[in-house]
């Protein structure tokens, strides 16, 4: 296993600890490394492959709270603010997100509401509530809740199924079709919605899921 340290402010404690006999796979090729102290800025890179396989990062936590209240407010938001505004001959039109929903309230297309309320709202409401619930408590110092492990893991379980980003691309296709026949103008929920696709792709890519998993893992231990 080698170990990369980056430079980190005086002082800045870790958000792991060293623990003796510890033993970790290589996700990629499966090679066991022991764990020794990881360094504040530091990242653990595998011997065989060079996969990084933990990150010491010192603000991981409050970038995944940070990330997840976010979401909430941005969602919760989007729910009431203008989505669309559509002007044609004269006339204007502005629906919200929750308007644009029970659009498909009647008939066969009921389901339509239901999946799109879930997937654009609830959805990301419960996995900001759960993450904030497995995580807050080590941001405070204080012992994790009961059933911490499992509310990060159904967190984890629930990202793939926030489909902001589907919803904006088929949002996109329709008005490539409608785009000719009058003026449509984006409202602050749809940028709203965006700024939560921007999110989700900067926490997935900026943070090591693994570091957080194995810090909840030496909480419950302790």
């Amino acid at each position: 296993m080698t170990l990369e340290r980056r430079p980190a402010p005086a002082g800045a404690p870790t958000t792991l600890r060293p623990d003796s006999g510890e033993l970790i796979a290589c996700t990629v090729c499966d090679a066991l490394h022991s764990v020794p102290e990881i360094p504040t800025g530091g990242r653990l890179r595998c011997a065989r492959c060079g996969e990084v396989l933990l990150r010491s990062q010192r603000n991981a936590i409050d970038a995944l709270i940070a990330s997840a209240l976010s979401m909430a407010i941005l969602v919760v938001s989007a729910i009431f603010f203008p989505f669309l505004s559509v002007s044609a001959s004269g006339l204007h039109s502005a629906a919200s997100l929750l308007d644009t929903a029970l659009t498909f309230k009647g008939g066969i297309t009921a389901p339509l509401t239901i999946a799109l309320m879930l997937v654009l709202v609830v959805v990301p409401l419960l996995r900001a509530a759960a993450l904030v619930y497995a995580i807050a408590p080590l941001r405070l110092g204080r012992p994790l809740l009961p059933g911490a492990r499992h509310a990060f893991h159904f967190a984890s379980e629930l990202r793939p199924w926030s489909m902001a980003d589907i919803f904006i691309v088929g949002v996109a296709v329709a008005l490539v079709k409608i785009g000719g026949m009058a003026t449509v103008t984006f409202g602050p929920a749809f940028w709203m919605l965006v700024l939560v696709i921007l999110i989700v792709i900067l926490e997935s890519t900026s943070l090591c899921e693994k570091t957080l998993w194995r810090t909840l893992e030496l909480n419950d231990r302790s």
